[in-house]
């Protein structure tokens, strides 16, 4: 298995390489004028939403798109350390037999919903919708979403023979046979936007994200799957640095680009580790973010009335008079307690 030192180096390793590059990286956002613009923003009915409109207000003009160099830094570093692992007395085992497949499974995630995001991005801050740019619609978007996931569902599927569902307490794993790409497709799209919607404060997606990858990193070792502790380990040392420029005031947004990648990649990681519940206790922030976003949304379309002041849950925080690094860090220490609950879970 790779040696705790290993993978401790790999982190510091990519925290370095990402640390290096990152002014430099934002310096040529500004250079591209790649940058949060001061306009109205709507919901997914297309209605204006001035509450959200009301806080954002002073994060015009930063830079957007950090998440891309995360991308870009840990594909890049896993690609030429992984395969010259084995010449330095490392045992590469895996969970999955087909080893290869693993690892596709892992990085066609990271970078298809990174490019959809990417464009997502560009079309948004270059206002190409505008100009008929390509100009897909949010259900576009959707639809994009889940044919990417249905293929990396199937490739779980039919490639690595993964179909079950681990139910704690029982040591029991529920096999979902044919159903499992669906099922796995909805978890897939339904993480990647739950990331982004989350990704409204300075520092609450990058921080909630890093903590749960802590604890998704500590099952991956546990069960000695080598590929992905490697993938892990770059990934929160690049994520890291990021979160250095991301947290209160931020100097740099992860943009869509890296809300979508790292949603639909943290899921794809319970699916390979077979903790999809475990996973939804881990992730449970970014679930109660996408979930009170979809009932708002819901209310309004089918009951003309709103549920909560605001949505997602933390502009209702925010409306209640909560300063945003004190909504910030309460809700990194929960997600500290709902990860060590999730990882228990997932053990037991």
């Amino acid at each position: 298995m790779a040696s705790l030192s290993l993978l401790l180096g790999l982190l510091i390793f990519s925290f370095i390489i990402t640390s290096i590059l990152i002014i430099p990286f934002i310096n040529v956002l500004y250079t591209l004028k790649f940058q949060r613009a001061n306009q109205k923003t709507r919901d997914a009915f297309g209605k204006l939403t001035p509450i959200f409109d009301k806080f954002h207000q002073q994060k015009a003009g930063k830079p957007v798109g950090g998440g891309l160099l995360v991308i870009v830094v840990v594909s890049l570093l896993f690609a030429i350390i992984f395969p010259v692992i084995k010449y330095f007395g490392i045992e590469v085992t895996s969970l999955h037999a087909n080893l290869q497949a693993n690892v596709n499974v892992i990085f066609f995630t990271f970078l298809s919903f990174g490019i959809l995001g990417l464009y997502d991005d560009i079309k948004k801050f270059f206002q190409f919708e505008k100009e008929g740019f390509f100009g897909l619609r949010m259900k576009h978007k959707l639809i994009l979403q889940i044919i990417l996931a249905s293929i990396v569902s199937f490739m779980l599927y039919h490639n690595l023979g993964i179909d079950f569902v681990h139910v704690p307490f029982v040591s029991y794993s529920l096999k979902l046979g044919w159903l499992f790409v669906p099922f796995a497709t909805f978890v897939i799209v339904a993480f990647a936007n739950a990331v982004n919607i989350t990704d409204g404060l300075d520092g609450l997606a990058a921080g909630n994200l890093m903590i749960s990858l802590f604890g998704l990193w500590f099952l991956s070792a546990s069960i000695l799957d080598v590929p992905l502790s490697i993938f892990i380990a770059l990934w929160l040392g690049s994520l890291i640095s990021f979160l250095y420029f991301n947290v209160f005031p931020a100097r740099m947004f992860m943009g869509d680009v890296g809300a979508l990648a790292f949603g639909a990649t943290l899921a794809v990681i319970g699916l390979l580790l077979g903790k999809v519940l475990a996973l939804l206790v881990i992730g449970a922030v970014f679930v109660l973010e996408i979930t009170s976003s979809f009932i708002q949304l819901s209310s309004k379309k089918f009951l003309k009335r709103k549920i909560f002041p605001a949505a997602p849950f933390h502009l209702t925080l925010q409306q209640k008079g909560w300063e945003e690094p004190k909504i910030v860090q309460r809700i990194w220490l929960v997600q500290v307690m709902l990860t060590i609950f999730g990882v228990w879970l997932a053990v037991i």
